[in-house]
């Protein structure tokens, strides 16, 4: 699994995790059925605490990303392309209901979100 996280981004570690490995299910990059490495593996693999990787594996688990069994470790779920496409959107919705939350707290108006997105697409 090729994951980096940074302890300067400004998202929490566990989140950073989150985000690349539900990124690499909804990209193909991880197969269904195919298995994640154990926590403490992944936490010393990524340099981080054990907590940040077990939250990370906690939530992936909850959103339907991956399956766990207890004694045999975790996995990837078997995802139809619809379900697939269903969590991309929640992901991007997600992302854009924080990002313009704070440009409403700016006073930006619909048409100047609109179009800074548009410029940064």
């Amino acid at each position: 699994m090729n994951l980096s996280v940074k302890d300067s981004a400004g998202t929490p570690l566990y989140r950073q995790i989150y985000d690349g490995v539900a990124r690499a299910v909804i990209n193909g990059e991880l197969s269904p059925g195919e298995a994640l490495p154990p926590i403490r593996t992944a936490a010393e693999e990524l340099r981080v605490s054990v907590i940040s990787v077990k939250r990370a594996w906690e939530e992936l688990e909850r959103d339907g990303f991956i399956i766990t069994a207890v004694g045999r470790g975790s996995f990837v779920a078997e995802l139809s392309k619809e379900e697939l496409a269903k969590k991309r959107a929640g992901l991007m919705k997600e992302r854009l209901y924080e990002g313009i939350g704070f440009c409403k707290s700016l006073g930006a108006s619909e048409e100047e979100i609109q179009k800074v997105i548009k410029e940064l697409y």
